[in-house]
């Protein structure tokens, strides 16, 4: 007669075929699911990139193939944003669709516990999160880069691109308030700006002819006429110099349209490279707060994002068991558009927040990860009690 252990032995070979085969299964309908819900959301920035550039470059008549360009390198961005939203409403979705068909029900009288269910859920996310990772680290910046070199060469190519009627252009240190402009004419133009000993200059002119650039590094020369500039000493504002002339060519550069022209901007680095930055950058007294903090948003950013699709998941599962048991594709669906909007401003508000008044990078970047994950932790433990 067999040991009771002997038939352990016998079963355990074709239990851990039986586990495997669901394990497959489950990770299967995931990844079929997210991918129908990447499309969804693809689609939704994609349509809302092709938006910004018609407002932006389409109505200045670039060329096609130059738009297909700055559309393909905005891919990666459309792609990083995409893929934890998706993870949530895909993941949402199909659980609650096991749920609804007792599909679930099934492997729970299978032998499988909800901690085994949530182990592919969760392998399944972490390696949607490497690949986004990927693409967040290596292909956005490459995209980045190439996007603007290219916005760049159109912009040089005809500056008066750049030039809207009735608006006004801002970088860190200089201002630019544009008149009406007819082609590469412009009735009127105020500039501000500082000097490196941070003296304010303001130049005006009344009648402007937009050219193009004839030197390296210059966006654009306005040919000027009766302008005038007024020099302020930042010690002693009540001196002040004023230079007139009858006409006057000033060079515009690259800095007064792209914040990084001179070097590279946070989204054109990986993220080894942003840490080495980072580093320089606190070692250098010259490096003021500011720009430190925005390299260190960008940099908890390439993680935080791409790594949400795991918070997402622990979230997801104990959800659409809990919620799923009628309609739970479409329940899945509402609460998945509702947290993805919730957890989008989330993002939105903690980067301001971190420019603006210098919080840390790493929580504003990371508290709406953190919070999701807890609240998914709280329902899963909820779910094992039941």
């Amino acid at each position: 007669m067999k040991k009771p252990s002997d038939i352990a032995a016998f079963f355990a070979p074709r239990r851990a075929l039986h586990n495997h085969v669901l394990t497959v299964y489950i990770v299967k309908e995931l990844l079929l699911y997210f991918s129908i819900a990447f499309l969804f959301f693809f689609m939704i920035f994609f349509v809302n990139q092709i938006l910004l550039m018609a407002e932006d470059i389409l109505k200045k008549r670039v060329p096609l193939e130059q738009v297909i360009e700055l559309i393909t390198y905005s891919l990666p961005f459309i792609i990083a944003q995409s893929a934890p939203f998706a993870t949530l409403v895909g993941f949402l979705m199909c659980i609650g669709r096991l749920v609804t068909d007792n599909e679930l029900l099934i492997l729970r009288a299978s032998g499988m516990t909800f901690l085994f269910i949530l182990i592919p859920v969760l392998a399944t996310a972490f390696g949607i999160s490497i690949v986004s990772f990927f693409v967040n680290d290596y292909l956005l910046p490459v995209g980045t880069l190439r996007y603007n070199e290219l916005y760049r060469s159109i912009l040089v190519s005809n500056p008066g691109l750049e030039l809207e009627s009735n608006s006004v252009k801002r970088n860190e240190d200089t201002t630019l308030v544009i008149g009406t402009v007819d082609d590469t004419a412009v009735s009127d133009i105020l500039f501000f700006d500082t000097d490196a000993q941070r003296n304010q200059r303001i130049i005006a002119a009344g009648q402007t002819d937009v050219l193009q650039p004839k030197d390296p590094g210059v966006l654009m020369q306005l040919d000027m006429d009766n302008a005038v500039v007024v020099f302020l000493d930042r010690h002693a504002q009540q001196n002040y110099k004023v230079l007139k002339a009858h006409s006057g060519v000033m060079n515009v550069f690259s800095d007064s349209f792209f914040p990084a022209s001179g070097g590279t901007n946070p989204r054109e680095l990986t993220s080894l490279d942003l840490k080495r930055r980072i580093q320089e950058m606190e070692a250098d007294p010259e490096s003021s707060d500011f720009q430190i903090n925005l390299y260190k948003l960008e940099y908890y950013k390439k993680f935080s994002l791409p790594f949400g699709s795991l918070f997402f998941a622990m979230l997801a599962m104990p959800v659409a068991v809990i919620f799923g048991k009628h309609n739970g594709q479409t329940i899945g669906l509402i609460i998945g558009l509702f947290v993805s909007v919730l957890y989008w401003a989330m993002m939105i508000l903690g980067q301001t927040f971190g420019i603006r008044s210098g919080l840390s990078g790493f929580w504003t970047m990371w508290a709406p990860n953190i919070l999701i994950g807890g609240i998914g932790i709280l329902f899963f433990m909820k779910l094992i009690r039941k």
